[in-house]
């Protein structure tokens, strides 16, 4: 016999009423994974049929020098330290990204750490090389703590900010830094860096002047189920408000060589778990993804049983989660995204970086 509880919550799913957050919380502790991930999958149809999304892109970081030194990085380093330092002129991006731009990507992915000493013109720079010499080319770029950041160098508002880089070229932005949006834990975590306001102004800031934005959750560290919920709603109430994330991202915690290095790595019950979940909770944000970089191949694969309907792209190199201990490929083909997906029971849908289909497999 299903318990009172959940059978309550699967005639609220099933009815189109949103959950609550003990309904979220109950999920967690006491579901059954096989139940929720169904649910999930009924969710996800709903929302978009059998396709499962991914694009074709390529991820480029800045710079790994940074003044935040989060305690669950493993990439960011000080200026003279060790883990080898490097910083990219605006030529040297641009070429490194040209030479993807001739595989048929359709998206630059930018992201930075947060340097000491590099002005806001540096960031515009790099954004406007790309767009004057591959206008086709989508650029999303720089999480709402660099964005923050950037008004703190600058001296310049957050609309200020986010409407320069837009006429420079910038399409949309990336979901991170989010990671848990409670300031008690984020004290703990990153105390440099963004409050829990400040992410959540920045994507209402960029919402409204057309940018649009993703966003996520690290979890697996210090948080309970109630801060993931709680960070789920939260998320939830801004795009009610101000609508415009575009997919929700669970990223599981890489503890490998950074400063939480004794926390265990999430299990694949709490990665498939938290993507079921977040698809019920989330009834208003349209694509939850499995980033594969960071849950491995054969779970992004499963995971689009359970409420996934995006698997990210083909990234060509990422340095982040890999400084984490990833011990993914940096990269795939399209071809392996392609039969990855089709494996799965799937159509293998390539999308821009916002969600227009370009092509069906």
């Amino acid at each position: 016999m299903e318990p009172m509880m959940m059978r309550s919550i699967t005639e609220k799913i099933r009815s189109g009423i949103r959950l609550e957050a003990a309904d979220g919380i109950y999920l967690y502790e006491a579901g059954d994974l096989l139940t929720i991930g169904e649910l999930a999958r009924e969710k996800k149809l709903q929302k978009s049929g059998r396709h499962v999304f991914f694009n074709v892109n390529c991820h480029i970081n800045l710079t790994n020098i940074c003044v935040s030194r989060c305690n669950f990085c493993a990439f960011g380093v000080d200026k003279e330290g060790e883990g080898g330092p490097y910083l990219m002129t605006p030529e040297q991006v641009f070429e490194y990204g040209a030479k993807a731009a001739g595989h048929g990507i359709t998206e630059f992915h930018i992201v930075s750490a947060m340097h000491p000493d590099m002005p806001f013109d540096y960031y515009l720079e790099v954004i406007k090389k790309f767009n004057q010499a591959f206008p086709d080319i989508h650029i999303q770029a720089f999480t709402a703590v660099e964005i923050f950041y950037f008004s703190q160098i600058s001296g310049l508002s957050i609309r200020e900010v986010l409407s320069a880089l837009k006429e420079a070229g910038l399409g949309s932005m990336p979901g991170g830094g989010a990671e848990i949006l409670n300031d008690k834990l984020r004290r703990q975590l990153c105390p440099k860096k963004a409050m829990s306001d400040e992410w959540l102004e920045v994507h209402k800031t960029a919402h409204e002047l057309g940018i649009k934005t993703n966003c996520t959750m690290l979890f697996g560290h210090i948080e309970s189920y109630k801060d993931r919920i709680e960070h789920m709603i939260r998320l939830r109430d801004l795009q009610d408000s101000a609508p415009g994330f575009q997919s929700f991202i669970p990223l599981p915690f890489l503890p490998e060589n950074t400063k939480m290095a004794n926390i265990k790595r999430t299990s694949a019950v709490d990665d498939l778990k938290t993507i079921a979940i977040s698809r019920l909770m989330l009834d208003n944000i349209d694509h939850i993804k499995a980033f594969w970089i960071m849950l491995g191949l054969p779970v992004a694969q499963i995971a689009l049983d359970f409420g996934a309907d995006d698997i990210d792209g083909t990234v060509i190199e990422e340095r982040i989660m890999h400084a984490a201990g990833a011990e993914t490929q940096k990269g795939i083909t399209k071809d392996e995204i392609v039969a990855l997906i089709k494996e799965s029971g799937y159509i293998p849908t390539e999308r821009d970086t916002i969600y227009n289909i370009l092509a069906t497999f």
